[in-house]
């Protein structure tokens, strides 16, 4: 995943572009991400849906992650590089990882979109243990999920 400058510098501004046409036409926020694979071929470009989704998890990043597995017929895009023109919030960091993206690039920060209202410091904080959000969070039925664990491992289930 050595690419140059040049291309560098390409993929992220089709990354901006794409946030530009979406907070644009009302899709959602100023967020857009473009994935290429290892050779540099673009899998995915895609820009925030919240709004016209009404899917709070419709960011940029997982809307691109959607759109190149779905390209590639797999849950699993080791290999390729994603452009983001912020820094991923918690969630979209979360995909990226679980999708075994290991190269990301990223233009503004998580501080840059805090001051237009955004607020991924709000997860934050609560992931660090300063729950300012309200969140209730109830674990029941431990029993039964180590259960129904226990019979997916046991079936040999995929692990991803």
């Amino acid at each position: 995943m050595d690419f140059n400058a040049e291309f560098v510098h390409k993929m992220m501004r089709l990354a901006l572009d794409e946030g530009a046409r979406g907070s644009s036409c009302g899709d959602g926020g100023p967020f857009g991400a473009v994935i290429v694979d290892a050779k540099g071929n673009l899998l995915a470009a895609a820009h925030n849906r919240v709004l016209v989704d009404h899917d709070p998890t419709a960011h940029a990043e997982v809307t691109a992650i959607r759109e190149a597995c779905r390209r590639l017929g797999t849950h699993d895009l080791s290999g390729c590089t994603l452009f983001s023109s912020c820094e991923p919030c918690p969630m979209c960091l979360s995909a990226v990882i679980w999708a075994n993206i290991k190269l990301l690039y990223f233009g503004g920060t998580r501080h840059d979109a805090a001051k237009i209202g955004f607020r991924d410091q709000a997860i934050y904080d609560y992931l660090a243990g300063d729950d300012t959000l309200g969140l209730q969070v109830v674990a029941l039925s431990p029993a039964d999920c180590r259960a129904l664990f226990a019979e997916y491992q046991q079936n040999q289930g995929q692990m991803y």
